[in-house]
């Protein structure tokens, strides 16, 4: 069985995602030949130095489950892409370049964060492509953690102050991008998160599987033969 998730956005604000996420890791996830995390597992990462309790928890959560003998891959979002090796050692992680292709029940699955289809985002972009500069990245983590933790929390408002101005199309994929990087990569199945509208979406070449975000539900898809993308409520 493998399994994929994206989008938990775990924070120390909303700690009930953080419980219900040890829990999943706890049961399907030692279920599980292989789990792969698409990006934005942290509302914010400020570096692989981050000594606050939940990035040394989420850790060691998930260092227990590849002790378990289960396979963990994790791919940046856009939240989370200052996650380094160091945070791939901790934690028994193998780093994904985003778009990454593979082999699943003999066909071709690409996997992304989903955020490089957005191109009618035009604005987003441009800031992608500054912030995943080296030397963009190596001039923040020089910075102290609390500068940092100020600098994202920034960063993170004024995103969000700028996407409440965009329509709602802007920030979903583009047709003609998902067709192209499929086509690119010979992918029948694409699968991704960011966007946060969980779907299966059949297409002329094979099909693309949006991820949900973990808010009042968690989601998964499960591979075992045939695909499945199921959803939970989370509690309090």
């Amino acid at each position: 069985m493998i399994l994929f998730i994206s989008d938990l956005h775990l924070d120390a604000s909303r700690p009930h995602i953080t419980r219900a996420f040890y829990h999943f890791l706890a049961n399907e996830g030692r279920q599980a030949e292989q789990l792969y995390i698409l990006g934005d597992l942290f509302e914010l990462w400020v570096g692989d130095d981050d000594d606050s309790s939940l990035a040394l928890e989420v850790q060691s959560e998930l260092r227990a489950l590849a002790g378990s003998g289960t396979e963990l891959y994790f791919m940046h979002g856009n939240r989370d892409f200052l996650i380094g090796e160091s945070f791939a050692n901790s934690t028994g992680a193998t780093l994904l370049p985003d778009p990454h292709p593979l082999e699943i029940g003999g066909k071709r699955v690409l996997l992304m964060h989903g955020d490089l289809l957005c191109t009618g985002d035009r604005d987003y972009q441009a800031f992608r492509q500054q912030v995943r500069q080296p030397e963009w990245m190596q001039m923040v983590l020089s910075k102290s953690l609390e500068e940092r933790r100020a600098l994202g929390r920034q960063i993170r408002q004024q995103s969000q102050s700028m996407n409440s101005r965009k329509a709602e199309d802007i920030m979903d994929v583009t047709a003609g991008e998902v067709q192209a990087v499929m086509d690119r990569f010979q992918a029948t199945t694409l699968i991704h998160g960011h966007t946060h509208r969980p779907a299966r979406h059949e297409l002329p070449s094979g099909e693309r599987i949006v991820l949900g975000d973990w808010e009042n539900e968690g989601w998964c898809l499960r591979y075992d033969g045939d695909w499945a993308l199921r959803s939970w409520e989370i509690t309090d």
